[in-house]
């Protein structure tokens, strides 16, 4: 995966600009996370963030876009590539911070195996 490549959707996700995933039910490679509480398709910044519920006791957790493996509309499912100890083990998501800024993403990016820049 190159470095444009974690925040951008895989061609072959099943992703189209401007679908809302909100709500989706999100499937780690070893079950379920939680559900896309918000997402971006912006280019260059594609993200979801999950809200884990109790599984993690309420932790938002940011998902760049390359970690989708598919995302499955009839189902409302988001199924990514990492599994439920990678994603409970990620930088906890902060409302206060702004998601776009090169060096907030950099800490996810590193997380997930790949620099932001």
């Amino acid at each position: 995966m190159t470095n444009e490549d974690i925040w951008g959707y895989r061609s072959d996700s099943g992703h189209e600009t401007g679908t809302d995933l909100v709500g989706y039910k999100v499937e780690a490679t070893d079950g379920s996370i939680g559900k896309v509480d918000e997402h971006t398709d912006e280019a260059g910044v594609g993200y979801l963030v999950v809200d884990t519920g109790a599984w993690i006791f309420g932790k938002h957790v940011l998902l760049p876009a390359g970690t989708i493996r598919r995302i499955d509309r009839a189902g409302e499912t988001v199924h990514v590539d990492r599994t439920k100890e990678q994603i409970k083990d990620a930088p906890e998501f902060e409302r206060g911070k702004q998601p776009r800024d090169p060096s907030y993403l950099e800490q996810f990016a590193q997380h997930y195996g790949m620099p932001h820049m």
